[in-house]
């Protein structure tokens, strides 16, 4: 593999690295992430495909500031509410209009594929004891989640800044993955139960969810959004320029012998 011309090199099971591999592949500055089959989860990665920090370091200013990470939030809350102004609206009142949104997305589902619904619940260390419908969800909550982490990590923000979630290292990576699911992983999840019934449902919602980011361009509007959320415009080189802060006088030459 010629690892100083690939950009970001997908693992799958059944893949064996040596250890001198995984390292010439980060001297050659190339980004590993640790998929699940067809890429549908994510797991770990080594090392963002942006080597900048920029849109680190404009997700940490963001989230550290009252006023602007609500501002964040409200952004998020509005590309879900387009036609409606909710720059004046409390965190309370946005969580209030999400909440019945989503419900409103699931009855319609319901409606719409014959697929009995009556609310979301799971175990987590016991997936089977769902219902296939609610089985199906979390198939296709989890692709999505993978696919949102990956995007986030490959352009080198952090998963666990998040804007609406807090306290958990993927918080961001929820927040992210929110924005899709009423057009992604609700609706196939409903039209994969109406298909198959409980057969291999998870399988079936893993694979259909595949399709589904490939033909919808997902990961091309993801990486958008995800500039618009943070206000980059630029993600700059992938091997930055390194410097050293100054309050006083700015950024610094790196590499230089400095004298009192």
């Amino acid at each position: 593999i010629a690892a100083a011309i690939i950009s970001v090199l997908l693992l799958g099971p059944r893949v064996d690295v040596t250890h001198r591999a995984m390292e010439l592949m980060g001297d050659a500055g190339m980004a590993v992430v640790w998929v699940g089959e067809d890429g549908v989860r994510q797991y770990a990665y080594g090392r963002s495909l942006n080597h900048s920090s920029i849109l680190l370091q404009a997700q940490a200013k963001l989230v550290s500031n009252t006023r602007t990470r609500l501002a964040v939030a409200r952004k998020m809350y509005q590309m879900r509410f387009p036609g409606m102004d909710v720059s004046r609206l409390t965190m309370q009142q946005l969580r209030g209009k999400e909440g019945a949104r989503i419900r409103r997305v699931y009855q319609d589902q319901s409606q719409k594929t014959g697929v009995a619904w009556s609310r979301r619940e799971y175990k987590v260390d016991d997936f089977e004891s769902s219902t296939p419908i609610n089985q199906a969800l979390t198939a296709a909550h989890q692709a999505l989640y993978g696919l949102s982490y990956s995007v986030i990590v490959a352009l080198g923000a952090s998963a666990g800044l998040g804007f609406i979630h807090t306290g958990h290292d993927l918080s961001f990576v929820y927040d992210f993955s929110d924005l899709y699911k009423a057009d992604y992983s609700i609706p196939i999840a409903f039209e994969m139960v109406k298909e198959y019934g409980k057969d291999d449902i998870a399988t079936h919602t893993r694979h259909a969810m595949r399709d589904a980011f490939k033909d919808g361009k997902l990961i091309e509007k993801m990486v958008k959004d995800l500039k618009y959320l943070l206000n980059v415009k630029d993600l700059g080189e992938v091997h930055a320029v390194m410097n050293l802060w100054d309050n006083r006088k700015g950024l610094q030459e790196f590499g230089v012998q400095y004298h009192e």
